[in-house]
């Protein structure tokens, strides 16, 4: 019977896997081979595809993050400190791709690789909080302790989301509010985003899985000591 389980566990499991894949490697070939090549900037215009899509899944992980620590802090059960564990990291893992492509589109959309305009600048600051819950929760042994310490973080850190999110309404900079694009390019970008929204929610949720491991042996040897 668990055999049995165990198959039909790996069957879905690859299926899913499957599809992720299948929409990633659509997405990524849609950037490539239906995109049209815009006029001004040519083929670095692809960048933006991988950007926004990017900047929209480290964005949804960071809520993600923030929720999950808001439900641990009421019910203490570390179930959903692992969730907020793997969002985080892969929240930062995000930010990490959007400040790099970011800067090669303003290199080469406005000739400069950094500008402390809001939106940049909160990004930045939004990346060193992830980056930096991820140094303290690596410092700490203790599951529960770690969980409060990284929850506390989490909620400071979604308080930067809204500066982020809004920045280019509340502050005059170089991104633009709606920029205008082709109806072929809005396609790509959709699609972009779908690819890699189920790519990153996969990977959030492996991460997950491999956190909740890691907190069931260190518990086993402990007990074992």
């Amino acid at each position: 019977m668990r055999i049995t389980q165990s198959v039909a566990n790996t069957w879905k499991q690859l299926i899913v896997f499957g599809l992720v894949f299948s929409l990633l490697a659509g997405a990524i070939l849609m950037i490539f081979l239906y995109a049209p090549t815009e006029a001004t900037m040519g083929h670095a215009q692809r960048i933006l595809y991988l950007h926004v899509s990017v900047t929209w899944c480290g964005l949804a992980a960071c809520l993600a993050m923030g929720a999950c620590s808001a439900a641990y802090m009421m019910s203490r059960n570390l179930v959903w400190d692992y969730w907020s564990q793997a969002s985080t990291e892969v929240g930062c893992l995000c930010f990490t791709i959007t400040l790099a492509s970011g800067s090669l589109w303003a290199h080469e959309a406005w000739g400069v690789w950094w500008t402390w305009e809001a939106r940049l600048t909160s990004a930045l600051v939004l990346w060193l909080m992830l980056a930096g819950i991820c140094l303290a929760r690596a410092s700490v042994d203790d599951l529960q302790s770690r969980a409060r310490i990284g929850a506390v973080l989490a909620v400071l850190a979604i308080c930067d989301l809204p500066i982020l999110i809004m920045a280019t309404r509340w502050f005059r900079g170089v991104h633009p509010i709606a920029p205008q694009m082709d109806p072929r390019m809005r396609i790509v970008l959709l699609g972009a985003m779908l690819g890699f929204t189920a790519f990153f929610a996969l990977l959030t949720r492996q991460r997950r899985s491999q956190i909740d491991l890691a907190a069931r042996v260190l518990t086993v040897e402990r007990m074992g000591e």
